[in-house]
């Protein structure tokens, strides 16, 4: 069983270089079990990073020496601390034929899809029934739901620096059309669906035209249904030549026809 957080914490903190190392290690074996995260919700709703875990990955990183990583179908170049993520079937994880790649610690729940070829940085959790489709990444400490659908193309931003940012956060049952863009420890709500293009970081307003309101920057409300829009510019040069600027715009909240278009297919599963 993987250490206790705290244990991992004084070891990584130690002056000792070998203890050091060990905490490394049991850091990346609870990650990978799901134990530790690299950030946690509390009872109110609230995300807080936990900045000893991306501090710990970044000592990975610093002892790391480059090598031949043995993988099939072809061998991989990297930080030796780094491999691919083991597993095997027993995790339930289906990762599918193409190219795929999942690196060491981060977890993987049982029942997850894997499309190739995607691939999930270190420091990630994605949790229970969600899908990872093709071309998709899942950066680095990223913390993804239950059932979400990451559809062909998303790309959920990582952070590893500085270790007090909050990594991208997609929560449950979550919806993210194809090629959307969620970066800069943005958080999407429980429920919400992003239609295919949508991008979003921690400075992109976001329109609500049901509240007839701004969203404050850097989160979706829950079950919030989200497109790309426009906004106007103004000024003589900007109406002379009808340049206007993307902004996401919240046109419904989900109900049972956004509920039908969403679902997932239990026969994938």
């Amino acid at each position: 069983m993987p250490f206790s957080p705290s244990v991992i914490q004084q070891q990584l903190s130690s002056d000792d270089p070998s203890l050091q190392r060990s905490g490394f290690e049991h850091l990346i074996d609870a990650l990978n079990h799901g134990s530790v995260r690299a950030a946690s919700r509390n009872e109110e709703g609230i995300w807080q990073a936990h900045a000893w875990v991306k501090k710990g990955l970044l000592y990975g990183f610093r002892i790391g020496r480059l090598e031949r990583i043995a993988a099939e179908p072809a061998p991989f170049f990297d930080k030796h601390t780094f491999p691919v993520k083991p597993l095997n079937v027993t995790d339930h994880v289906r990762l599918v034929p193409g190219g795929s790649s999942i690196r060491t610690g981060c977890y993987v729940s049982p029942s997850v899809i894997c499309m190739p070829p995607m691939y999930i940085n270190t420091g990630a959790y994605v949790d229970e029934g969600t899908m990872v489709d093709s071309h998709a990444l899942v950066g680095s400490c990223a913390q993804v739901g239950k059932r979400v659908h990451v559809s062909a193309a998303v790309q959920i931003g990582g952070v590893l620096e500085p270790p007090g940012a909050l990594p991208v956060i997609i929560e449950d049952d979550c919806f993210l059309g194809g090629g959307c863009g969620v970066y800069e420890g943005c958080i999407v709500r429980e429920g919400a669906v992003l239609a295919p293009g949508v991008i979003l970081t921690n400075s992109t307003r976001l329109y609500d035209l049901v509240h007839e309101q701004i969203v404050k920057p850097g989160e979706v409300p829950a079950g919030a249904v989200v497109v790309p829009g426009s906004r106007s510019k103004s000024g003589s040069f900007a109406r002379e030549h009808g340049i206007s600027t993307y902004v996401p715009v919240i046109v419904k909240y989900r109900d049972t026809q956004t509920d039908a278009a969403t679902e997932l297919e239990s026969a994938l599963r």
